[in-house]
């Protein structure tokens, strides 16, 4: 039996305090007594790969998955201050006014890498994010959509309560505003397999953590459920022309890039409605 998870302890620097063992979900890590932590290999396939352990340990001495300890960023002194945090949750905005540039490609492919890190259902790991990554893709993507719709409307095809699409298209067609997509450099869909635990779950989470690091990065967003319903469910040959696999669900879309709006202060609502059960 070979070893998959290369877990590995370095035993220079290991304090032996028990902290991986104890914190494993799994509950797979063992340490006997004078000893220092192990995985059996019989029990690796039961390893969620959340890497707990490798989070967890004070003295950086374990690695697992091939992922060196070295590489991941210290916690102490590293999160936002809850003030700076509170003021973006409250701050974030629904942005429909876009810059006519695509983003810095770097800050692009960070925003991506930062929201992959959201959690998953039972660690399932498998949300895709299908992009466009450029204004000229998604002017492409516009352009085929507004036909699809086009033909739609011609065939009176459109499902009851999408009747309003007759209006976006007639819109973009009269005075090239687009409703659908709001003249945004891009988009992400994001989708996961049907087989996952938590398929829809895992998509929004995933938006959630992209959009707020998007809007921390001066990067406005708007969660585009016109353009899932167009993609999804009236012209779902478009998924095709995307490449989202057929055994995908998608959670939903989001188009993002530079805001031509500002805003200045935060909004107010009304207090939150909880109710404390038991």
């Amino acid at each position: 039996m070979t070893k998959m998870l290369d877990f590995e302890i370095d035993k220079k620097n290991c304090s032996r305090c028990g902290q991986c063992v104890a914190d494993c979900p799994a509950r797979i890590i063992s340490m006997p007594v004078d000893g220092y932590p192990y995985m059996p290999i019989e029990k690796e396939g039961r390893c969620y790969k959340c890497q707990h352990c490798l989070a967890i340990c004070p003295t950086g001495s374990v690695s697992i998955l091939g992922f060196d300890p070295a590489d991941s960023s210290c916690l102490a002194c590293g999160y936002p201050e809850p003030d700076k945090l509170e003021t973006l949750i409250k701050g974030r905005r629904s942005v429909r006014r876009y810059k006519d540039e695509n983003l810095d490609p770097a800050l692009f492919q960070k925003l991506l890498d930062v929201a992959w890190h959201a959690p998953t259902g039972v660690n399932s790991r498998q949300v895709l994010f299908t992009v466009l990554d450029s204004k000229e893709k998604v002017a492409q993507l516009r352009d085929e959509v507004m036909a699809g719709l086009g033909k739609l409307i011609k065939e009176q095809a459109l499902p009851k309560k999408m009747e309003s699409y007759a209006n976006f298209v007639k819109i973009w067609e009269e005075h090239n505003i687009d409703i659908i997509f709001r003249g945004a450099p891009h988009l992400v869909i994001a989708s996961a397999p049907m087989t996952v635990p938590t398929p829809e779950p895992d998509c929004l989470i995933a938006l959630s953590y992209f959009e707020l690091f998007a809007q921390a990065n001066g990067v406005g967003t708007l969660w585009n459920g016109l353009a899932k319903w167009a993609i999804n469910d009236l012209l779902p040959e478009t998924r095709h022309l995307l490449g989202i696999p057929d055994d995908h669900l998608i959670g939903y879309s989001m188009v993002f890039g530079y805001p031509d709006v500002h805003f200045t202060r935060t909004v107010q609502h009304y207090p939150a409605l909880i109710h404390r059960a038991l």
